[in-house]
């Protein structure tokens, strides 16, 4: 089953056994196949990749679900492949890395907290715009910053070349270079085309926290461990808050 996808349990059945959709749904009729350790009959019932499904007792699938959080070091990217360089799936010494996919993406040189799982609905919660999860990150610009950037980002920005509003945002400034910048969006190159409205290039940036949930600080670059229920229940409330 492709990532992410669901489908009617007809048509996963039909597509899995190589059989026509009818003779699938005679299957079920017949109270030959089981969905989550419970007998199925109805064709319409919708299933994904973490369903487990058995015919006659036989497992045709069965995925637990993992939940993933990585420190990602720069020149790693976030992608499940790549032919030259580095992915964040590389990182992960287990055997159900493959199966894994991103809640978001980090540019190549962006360092910092990557949420990764094999539960497609979860990272699309994560990443849809109504979940309203702010993405915190720290910036170091490689000219000087000042109030006006504060005034200008929570104002939110328009690019004409692409045509698009970028949402409010809250920049805190730190230091003569370096601020804390939280975003609701993910836009491609979002904060390089922010700060380059002020024609300042980022020298470095770090995600640290997306929501409540912070990057471990026993977390080193490269590592990663599967999240807890506590820190997945922090995740949840506030995605559907």
């Amino acid at each position: 089953m492709a990532r992410g996808a669901s489908y009617r349990l007809d048509r996963w059945l039909s597509k899995q056994l190589s059989i026509p959709k009818k003779d699938a749904r005679r299957l079920l009729a017949a109270s030959q196949v089981t969905v989550n350790g419970a007998v199925e009959t109805n064709a319409d019932r919708i299933v994904n990749e973490l369903s487990c499904i058995a015919l006659k007792n036989q497992v045709l699938q069965q995925q637990q679900a993992h939940y993933v959080i990585l420190h990602k070091p720069a020149g790693v990217v976030s992608a499940t492949r790549d032919n030259e360089h580095t992915t964040v799936i590389d990182l992960i010494d287990a055997p159900f890395a493959n199966t894994l996919h991103l809640a978001g993406r980090l540019d190549k040189n962006t360092t910092g907290l990557v949420l990764l799982s094999n539960d497609g609905r979860w990272t699309r919660q994560l990443t849809e715009p109504t979940s309203k999860l702010y993405k915190h990150y720290h910036v170091t610009l490689q000219n000087p910053i000042d109030s006006s950037y504060v005034d200008a980002f929570a104002k939110g920005m328009y690019f004409e070349y692409e045509g698009v509003s970028i949402k409010p945002a809250k920049l805190v400034i730190e230091s003569t270079f370096t601020a804390s910048l939280s975003i609701e969006e993910g836009r491609y190159h979002q904060i390089k085309r922010m700060f380059g409205r002020f024609r300042n290039p980022v020298v470095a940036l770090h995600r640290y926290a997306v929501g409540d949930l912070h990057l471990p600080e026993d977390l080193a670059a490269g590592q990663w461990r599967e999240l807890s229920e506590s820190e997945l229940a922090l995740l949840m409330s506030k995605s559907a808050g």
